[in-house]
């Protein structure tokens, strides 16, 4: 394996990693659009949206970081994808955008709209952002309707773009795809397990605790069942397949089921996954733990990273075309170049120490339970 090629591994790495702590850190949405299932009174909805705001910009910065490492290592995926299925990412734009207006100016004295307008609008991402992140992503492996010319960047005639989606839907149709709905709708049920898993650590009110308790079971059924229809359809699934010394694509039946048995490390990272889920479902709603999120938070991250190594390690085309196969991306024909991956490489290093500052703030924020009592003496609160 030359060293491009281990580049090309690295920052598939990094990327995972981001995109499985992006999932983890969607328990802000998750509970957001529990607000009124979990906060019957004002007050209730105060603890709720304190709790989750002393977090929600984690989230975000992560949503941000996530696209910029990716248009760094893989820009022909960012151009292809972000350019082509623009309808989806600019309404995850616009649901994110009005989540920050929401937390910024649910309390202001005098706003116009009112705290229910709002509470709406977290509502609003709780919901529609978890899903559309979990269908868009459903397209690394049921693939997208482009095509990629390069001869492009040549044309005289002024013609320089690469990419070209061949739908007049830019995106939307992936929602005509079961596989993808189910894993959005997986995501969205899973960031309200997270939610509710988060409450018990975090909320200090014996009514809240009790409710979310019992309403992460309900919130686990519906998620074991998408999960589990988007995980079986994707172990039968042909999957496409690349040549690393000629860089054609051919199909590949049961592709990402012979990930799995090519993969065994990859797969026993799974399986710890899958674990540490279920058992956070049990400490959560059966036991009501406090710990559940950290279970559940690991073993999220650790499922949602070995996924997405299998979408883009041994030889697999993580961004499938449907409309020419030879267009589909990977790794190896989407990167940027030995010098970028290795300049991004050597900036690396301070991945831990930026995760050891995040684990503090985190631990900051958390300290104190939050109670109706201390949010009142909060000038910061939400």
């Amino acid at each position: 394996m030359d060293t491009l090629m281990i580049l090309q591994h690295y920052w598939w790495f990094i990327i995972s990693l981001l995109g499985a702590l992006l999932v983890f850190l969607l328990f802000v949405q998750g509970g957001q659009g529990l607000l009124y299932t979990i906060g019957r009174t004002p007050a209730e909805r105060d603890i709720l949206v304190n709790a989750l705001g002393r977090k929600w910009e984690f989230t975000f910065t992560t949503l941000v970081t996530f696209g910029g490492a990716f248009f760094a290592s893989f820009p022909l995926f960012y151009s292809t994808s972000f350019g082509g299925a623009f309808y989806v990412w600019m309404l995850i734009l616009l649901v994110f955008v009005i989540q920050a207006v929401a937390y910024e100016y649910r309390r202001k004295p005098g706003n116009l709209l009112g705290e229910k307008t709002y509470e709406w609008f977290l509502m609003i991402n709780g919901v529609a952002g978890a899903l559309l992140l979990g269908t868009a992503v459903g397209t690394l492996f049921t693939g997208a309707e482009f095509t990629v010319d390069r001869l492009n960047i040549a044309d005289a005639g002024g013609n320089t773009t690469i990419s070209q989606w061949a739908t007049p839907w830019h995106g939307l149709e992936a929602l005509l795809d079961y596989r993808n709905v189910a894993l959005g709708l997986a995501v969205l049920f899973l960031s309200r397990v997270l939610a509710l898993h988060y409450f018990l650590n975090t909320v200090e009110d014996g009514v809240l605790r009790e409710r979310a308790r019992k309403r992460s079971l309900c919130a686990a059924v519906p998620f074991l069942v998408f999960f589990l229809t988007f995980a079986v359809s994707l172990l039968f699934a042909t999957g496409y397949a690349y040549d690393p010394a000629s860089g054609a694509v051919s199909a590949e039946e049961y592709k990402y089921l012979h990930n799995i048995m090519q993969m065994p490390a990859v797969t026993a990272l799974l399986l710890a996954g899958v674990v540490l889920v279920l058992y956070g479902i049990f400490a959560g709603g059966v036991r009501g733990s406090r710990s559940a999120i950290w279970f559940s938070g690991c073993g999220t991250v650790l499922t949602v990273l070995s996924l997405l190594l299998f979408a883009g390690w041994n030889c697999t085309c993580y961004y499938p075309s449907l409309a020419d196969m030879q267009s589909s991306l990977n790794i190896a024909n989407s990167s940027s170049s030995r010098f970028t991956l290795t300049a991004m490489s050597i900036v690396s290093v301070l991945i831990p120490f930026v995760f050891g500052y995040i684990w503090y703030a985190w631990r900051a924020l958390t300290r104190t339970p939050i109670t109706a009592e201390e949010i009142k003496n909060d000038e910061h609160a939400y």
